[in-house]
């Protein structure tokens, strides 16, 4: 797909939408909020998704499903036809929504705007300093009038030249301080590991031969419980030189937190336990060196000796299995974690394959579950220094939920379960090819539009699609509050199952299964109870804190699905409180962009301390009236729709135009 811009305007209802070169017609109807029916998810299978090309030109869309009269009269398919350049197309009846032409639009969909953080305000607000920096010291060799010991003229000099004081060297320095100093006639280049408060020691923590200062590298690793992510930065730029991911090697024994724990209370399990993150952690940094080394040059690579530091974040339970700590009571009333507050570490004494000299620093937790993860979150998103009331969710099998701003912040966990990556979904998956992304609904023939992940026949749904899915079939009555179908629709998409009443999105001919794939009662029973969790989790901590749903002016999101969740369908379903979509971002995975900002600023290392102190945390299964919000959150959007008055407005708008 190029970079340029070209503009479609689709006919009869003359709608224009400005998309990029080379999207394929029928994203840009999505994108411009019109339906055009297609259940084959934009394969080129079903023949149901014909438009005309009345002005311009598109690449594609030619299939054995046109004649050689439909494609002299213009008809392509929008599924697999591009645009090139300026195009006006025209929706014909059976294709689009309605008898006469396309009269009814389906809900456009908004987006959460990606939150950058800024390097260069970092410079600006002058709290660019890596806890780990390289510093060049020239210093006077020895002679018979000065013949200091090397310790003391290594810390003389880094007094006299850079005004550094309270200095420790540490013993693996020493024991080639000798060797070091005269290898380069007494250039040399130190590294010093900076305290988080100001009143503790600065540690000479390497010394290296000649002038290095422009070769300074730290890692910044989210360590999940399904997944781990690491970068490669370089400390004097601030730039992401590499990025890699894999699994968790302790999925094995388990998809969560509960199953790792009573794994690891197991004889020698622990050990294993700790064994397999490392592994992980090892063989991602290997991906990360050879990503990042120059394409085509042998020599110049970034070498494991030049790492500084190491900056990890995950949830308690992953940080304490990581540090080997026994995670037995997290999962215990009255839930307590070995430890909350982390200090530097040596990498190589976790097993980690870095030299002795890079430092380790673990992010510090809050509670058993909410962890360091979410603290990296909140620093790296800046929520602890705005004035706006901010909510801060990552979604996932736990949410985890902080509210607050620059002055007090209040955080809690609860359990969503599986729904959002896929589980517990008779035809749910993870975001791959072939599953259901996005997805719209005729409302008078209750046809579908669907979409997918690669423009492959469907297999599956996805957690994104799945949420579209629920709120599209709730705004034009095919499902009612509590998520049951009505049964006097009069078309075959709904019909008895074997697990109650479902409505079929793709025929099997037109899948890449050998089964109808479908979403059915029980499908959405399991995701109301999984964002219901999540908006009692939000209510619950917003009242506990004396302030209301409505008082929330700000949403951050974070974690793989927080950056593709459409708001509007969010919303529809009550998963999200209602507010502008323009404020609400997303920050990707937060846990890593807080470790990389960590690895660059030891000021909001420092910042950490104090966040760390004033964040509360809540137990939501200790709070007397989390159940019966819980309760009334399992309907479309809650019991209450006072607290969604926009969506009141906009399904009355929907269902008046759908009798009409």
């Amino acid at each position: 797909m190029s970079g340029r811009a070209c503009r479609i305007t689709f006919l009869p209802i003359g709608k224009e939408i400005d998309v990029p070169e080379g999207i394929s017609i029928i994203k840009a109807a999505r994108a411009a909020g019109i339906h055009i029916n297609a259940s084959c998810g934009g394969a080129g299978i079903c023949g149901k998704c014909r438009v005309i090309i009345e002005q311009g030109t598109v690449d594609g869309g030619i299939s054995e499903k046109l004649s050689e009269a439909d494609r002299a009269a213009g008809y392509r398919q929008a599924c697999t036809a591009r645009a090139d350049g300026d195009v006006t197309i025209r929706v014909p009846e059976e294709s689009g929504l309605a008898k006469g032409g396309l009269t009814t639009e389906v809900s456009v969909r908004n987006r959460a705007s990606m939150h950058v953080y800024d390097m260069q305000s970092l410079r600006r607000e002058g709290i660019f300093l890596p806890p780990v920096e390289k510093l060049v010291l020239e210093l006077p060799p020895p002679s018979i009038l000065d013949n200091m010991a090397d310790a003391g003229r290594l810390v003389q000099g880094l007094t006299n030249q850079y005004n550094e004081h309270q200095l420790t060297i540490t013993l693996p320095v020493l024991k080639k301080l000798r060797r070091v100093l005269r290898e380069k006639d007494f250039l040399v280049t130190v590294t010093l590991s900076r305290p988080v408060n100001q009143k503790g020691k600065t540690f000479v923590s390497n010394v290296q031969p000649g002038n290095w200062t422009h070769r300074n590298f730290g890692l910044a690793f989210d360590i999940g419980t399904t997944t781990i992510y690491g970068i490669l930065v370089d400390l004097n730029s601030g730039r992401v030189l590499a990025r890699a991911g894999d699994y968790n090697g302790q999925i094995a024994y388990g998809e969560d937190v509960i199953s790792r724990i009573i794994h690891a209370e197991k004889d020698e399990g622990l050990a294993q336990m700790q064994e397999l993150v490392i592994a992980t952690i090892n063989k991602t940094i290997s991906q990360l060196l050879v990503k990042a080394k120059p394409p085509g040059v042998e020599q110049g690579g970034i070498d494991r000796d030049e790492i500084s530091s190491i900056t990890l974040a995950g949830n308690t339970t992953m940080t304490h299995l990581l540090l080997g700590l026994e995670p037995d009571n997290i999962r215990r009333a009255p839930y307590v974690p070995v430890t909350r507050v982390l200090p530097p570490l040596r990498a190589a004494d976790l097993g980690i394959d870095l030299p002795r000299h890079t430092v380790a620093l673990p992010y510090p937790c809050i509670s058993s579950y909410v962890g360091g993860d979410i603290v990296a979150g909140v620093m790296g998103s800046g929520m602890y220094r705005t004035d706006l009331l901010t909510l801060y969710i990552d979604i996932g099998t736990n949410a985890e939920i902080v509210i607050g701003n620059k002055d007090w912040l209040a955080c809690a966990a609860c359990s969503a379960g599986p729904a959002f990556e896929g589980g517990g979904i008779t035809h749910g998956m993870r975001a791959a090819t072939g599953a259901i992304e996005d997805f719209s609904i005729n409302p008078e023939t209750l046809e579908p539009m669907n979409l997918t992940l690669g423009n492959q026949p469907p297999i599956g749904i996805c957690g994104s699609g799945l949420l579209v899915i629920v709120a599209t079939l709730f705004e034009h009555g095919v499902i009612d509050q509590s998520g049951k179908f009505n049964r006097n629709l009069g078309t075959p998409r709904v019909r008895e199952g074997k697990s109650g009443y479902e409505y079929v999105l793709t025929w099997q001919e037109e899948s890449g299964t050998d089964h109808d794939i479908v979403i059915n009662e029980v499908d959405i029973q399991n995701f109301i109870r999984a964002k219901a969790a999540i908006y009692a989790g939000v209510k619950t901590l917003v009242e506990e804190v004396g302030l209301a749903i409505t008082d929330i002016e700000q949403i951050i999101l974070a974690g793989t699905f927080g950056s593709f969740i459409d708001l509007d369908s969010a919303m529809t379903v009550g998963l999200l409180p209602e507010v502008d979509a323009e404020r609400v971002l997303y920050v990707g995975n937060g846990s890593l962009m807080g470790c990389w900002m960590s690895e660059l600023s030891n000021h909001i290392r420092r910042d950490v301390v104090d966040t760390v102190r004033r964040m509360t945390g809540f137990e939501l299964s200790e709070v007397p009236h989390f159940k019966n919000e819980y309760i009334a959150s399992h309907f479309l959007p809650h019991t209450e729709l006072a607290l969604f008055p926009r969506l009141g407005a906009r399904l009355k708008k929907i269902r008046v135009v759908s009798k009409g």
